[in-house]
């Protein structure tokens, strides 16, 4: 019997090794894993290359990863806003590397890897410095039907961290609304995907159509309970 709930985050984290590229899912504050970023915290794995959209609000979630040193890089579109002190102290001391990719880049690239696509051409960063790789040389470019192309490539994660909304024991996983963002082609990119739910329904409850990321990309989920977050979102029962 196929059987995908893990027990505890912990149960579900298991087995992450040092040095892992873990893609993270979130947006601004929507759709941020922080059960599994605290979890991945007590795991203890170090040396990791994180892939998200931005690089940590304040203190908790992924600045707290950042924080306690286990990230080496750290790829993402919107590494610096008012509140990113961990990432601003890390990075201008040299102890994060940082990859900048723009936003639309960053999710085809994600994409990419999840629909076996080698690589790609995209006009977005064509002129510009994120035209050229980590080693200041410049990337392929190419012209099309008049138009001038950067050449890129995708972006595997060997562990997806998400949050969903609802799934089912097979892994099945429907979002709520902005909370989906980045975690469907997360989960498709990635060799592990572990995914935290607010409610567990029995087969057959979710409607197919709506399914969003299938099960065969999904190989935990955890229930978590609705907490109030910093913009609002959801408050315990009790």
């Amino acid at each position: 019997m196929i059987n995908k709930i893990a027990a505890s985050v912990a149960e579900a984290l298991s087995g992450i090794q040092d040095g892992a590229t873990v893609l993270i899912g979130g947006f601004g504050t929507a759709g941020i894993p922080n059960e599994l970023i605290d979890g991945l915290i007590d795991q203890g794995a170090r040396d990791l290359t994180v892939v998200n959209n931005n690089a940590g609000n304040g203190e908790t979630g992924l600045a707290a990863l950042l924080k306690a040193g286990r990230v080496r890089k750290i790829i993402c579109s919107f590494p610096r806003q008012a509140d990113s002190q961990v990432f601003d102290g890390l990075y201008r001391s040299g102890q994060l590397e940082l990859e900048l990719v723009p936003q639309g880049n960053l999710a085809e690239r994600l994409r990419a890897a999840g629909a076996g696509v080698g690589a790609f051409f995209t006009p977005t960063g064509f002129g510009t410095e994120l035209a050229k790789n980590a080693d200041g040389s410049p990337k392929e470019t190419r012209v099309i039907n008049g138009k001038s192309y950067v050449l890129e490539y995708p972006i595997y994660g060997d562990v997806a961290l998400i949050k969903a909304e609802s799934g089912d024991r097979w892994g099945n996983l429907v979002y709520r609304k902005a909370a989906r963002n980045f975690g469907p082609v997360m989960a498709t990119a990635a060799k592990r995907t572990v995914a935290t739910v607010h409610s567990i329904v029995e087969l057959g409850a979710l409607d197919s159509e709506a399914i969003v990321t299938p099960g065969i990309h999904v190989s935990k989920i955890v229930h978590i309970h609705h907490v109030a977050t910093q913009a609002g979102g959801f408050k315990n029962a009790a």
